[in-house]
């Protein structure tokens, strides 16, 4: 007969043997892509997961170290009993398990419908210790478990109010020994308590998750680097094309326009012959800073070749693709630093001037030959 000993001692085994196996297909599953939204969004769903660690909700925040605040990521939960119920309720019928529920393609489209997630991508934390016990996490690199007396100090927050936050859980991400981030964690819905196995759980995790996530950043910043035009820091030509063509997919799927600007400066080698190349890759420089400055963040801009740009406007029709092409063409005419440099623009739109890359390229360039031809300085679509 077993003792009361060694059931206690097998259900410890068999609990941590489960636990070892969740942690092993949650690091599988994040080792499954580089993409830095599909690595939130996986350890976020492994936070929420009933085959995962098993919080209501979850929220991501990492650190900006040159703005020396927490910036807020990605937020996974139900924004509601009755969201809860509908969600939980398909999960289980389905028998969904690890593997089917970050299947992020479909999820990502669901997660941007999300209140929560919209929340906390709008939140910006200084790190600071007024900013609360989210800033806090970060500045000390450990956890903290928010409940009971200490959850009334807190909730005042202006931080917790908007999360509606109450009894929760802040759990530092590390990579190297650096926090490079915080998960938040409650149960929102159920008012489940957290318990230390919950808090122990997490913060194992958060150390898988924060190595996760540095790895994604620095392959981003390797992609950004051999991508980039050396000169203006731009998307060079060869992305350009490879952008194009992820454009042209995206918009297909969702039966979606957008439109592309090719960009030429005017007399730029009357300009070089006369004030030197030098002087010439400044003004390229300045017209590309002017270019960022100028257009919206969704906006993709490169650097085509020699004095020629070219920006993909996402989502764009043409009528629209002209207000923005002469707010450029504008703001490069009277910017004082360019010595009276101007451009010509050509517009071309998917899909009415082409579903193909080499249409749409082509058809712009028809247009920037017509904006030179009938006297430059101009947009011609």
């Amino acid at each position: 007969m077993e003792t009361q000993q060694n059931i206690d001692y097998k259900e410890a085994y068999l609990k941590a043997q489960a636990e070892l196996s969740m942690l092993y297909e949650i690091g599988n599953a994040m080792h499954s892509t580089l993409n830095l939204e599909g690595i939130l969004y996986i350890i976020l769903t492994a936070v929420t997961a009933h085959v995962g660690i098993g919080f209501n909700r979850a929220m991501l925040f990492l650190v900006n170290e040159k703005e020396q605040r927490l910036e807020g990521k990605m937020g996974i939960g139900p924004d509601s009993g009755e969201d809860a119920n509908r969600t939980w309720t398909y999960i289980d019928q389905h028998k969904m398990n690890l593997e089917e529920l970050i299947e992020t393609n479909h999820q990502l489209e669901h997660l941007r419908k999300s209140q929560l997630h919209k929340t906390v991508k709008s939140l910006r934390i200084p790190l600071n210790e007024a900013s609360g016990v989210i800033a806090q996490t970060v500045l000390e690199g450990m956890p903290f478990i928010i409940k009971g007396d200490k959850s009334k100090e807190v909730i005042n927050n202006e931080y917790c109010r908007l999360l509606n936050l109450t009894e929760f859980v802040t759990v530092p991400l590390k990579a190297k020994d650096k926090v490079i981030g915080v998960i938040v964690a409650d149960n929102f819905i159920t008012h489940e308590p957290i318990t230390n196995d919950d808090i122990r759980l997490l913060t194992t995790f958060g150390n898988q998750a924060g190595l996760a996530i540095e790895n994604s950043r620095l392959y981003e910043q390797t992609v950004i680097l051999s991508n980039s035009d050396s000169l203006t820091g731009l998307w060079n030509h060869g992305y350009f094309q490879y952008l194009l063509s992820e454009e042209i997919k995206n918009a297909s799927s969702k039966k979606e326009h957008f439109s592309v600007l090719m960009i030429d400066l005017d007399d730029f080698k009357k300009f070089n012959d006369t004030y030197g190349h030098q002087a010439g890759d400044l003004i390229l420089k300045s017209i590309a800073n002017n270019f960022r400055d100028v257009s919206r963040k969704i906006d993709i801009i490169a650097r085509y070749g020699g004095e020629e740009f070219s920006i993909i406007l996402p989502n764009t029709k043409k009528e629209e693709a002209l207000i923005l092409a002469e707010r450029l063409r504008k703001s490069v005419e009277t910017k004082p630093e360019l010595k009276g440099v101007t451009i010509s623009i050509g517009i071309a739109t998917y899909p009415e001037d082409g579903e193909e890359k080499e249409a749409l390229i082509r058809k712009a360039d028809q247009a920037l030959y017509e904006a030179k031809r009938t006297g430059k300085n101009r947009v011609c679509v």
